[in-house]
């Protein structure tokens, strides 16, 4: 495996109990890559996504995400595995009673951290590059759904993973502030992380082009430019 590969499966068929979701897959993403993954609904995205966080297991190939094998894993070894990946949801799930310091500050007792001037200096640096430095006493309620996904953003960052899985980040989200975010994931992406974002939102591609994984009848193909993308197909 190449150093800067990030994530490798070779002829991987992904299935959910007995049904088979998507065949023969075969990628490799590196760091500092950004890449989309479309389809439509029920086509394997999440079901991806679930395999390369292990909550899916990987039965059929081989497949490696940083430097874990998916099919030897044992159940012990994935919290550190999914320590390395950071992930953003679509409906936030920030905890409303907590303020955002309390919100990351959580996560971070939970992972393991216990010095207090190193939780503060991470939360710090976290809120910082998301653009919300002066936010931490605000409660969830009190931001606008931008910056609550920011938030969510800062939380996936914490424990500086090398991948970021974001699922619909901008599902919730008027364009403005969708573009907004699309920089903040392109800016991680451009400081070595992969960054792997599913979406039904093809206006973004068209604006923020990248490499794009389709999946289509069972099959994940794999588009360089989206110029190529044929979304009408997608809108059947």
């Amino acid at each position: 495996m190449a150093l800067d590969t990030i994530i490798q499966f070779k002829n991987v068929s992904i299935f959910q109990n007995d049904n088979l979701i998507l065949s023969n897959v075969s990628l490799n993403i590196e760091k500092g890559q950004f890449i989309y993954l479309i389809g439509k609904v029920g086509s394997g995205k999440t079901s991806l996504i679930k395999t390369i966080n292990a909550e899916l297991p990987l039965k059929t190939g081989e497949g490696t995400v940083t430097g874990f094998d998916l099919k030897k894993i044992k159940r012990k070894q994935i919290p550190y595995l999914r320590r390395k990946i950071g992930i953003v949801f679509q409906d936030f799930q920030l905890l409303s009673d907590r303020s955002v310091n309390d919100n990351l500050l959580f996560v971070l007792k939970a992972t393991g951290w216990k010095n207090k001037q190193a939780m503060k200096e991470r939360i710090d640096d976290v809120l910082d590059k998301v653009g919300l430095k002066y936010k931490e006493f605000k409660m969830p309620h009190q931001l606008s759904g931008g910056e609550q996904q920011r938030v969510v953003i800062a939380r996936a960052l914490l424990n500086n993973p090398e991948i970021i899985l974001a699922d619909e980040p901008t599902g919730n989200l008027d364009p403005e502030t969708s573009d907004e975010i699309m920089k903040i994931l392109f800016d991680i992406a451009a400081s070595g992380r992969a960054v792997i974002m599913a979406t039904h939102n093809y206006s973004l591609l068209k604006k923020f082009p990248s490499k794009t994984l389709k999946c289509e009848k069972t099959k994940l193909v794999e588009t360089e430019h989206t110029a190529e993308i044929d979304f009408e197909s997608l809108m059947e």
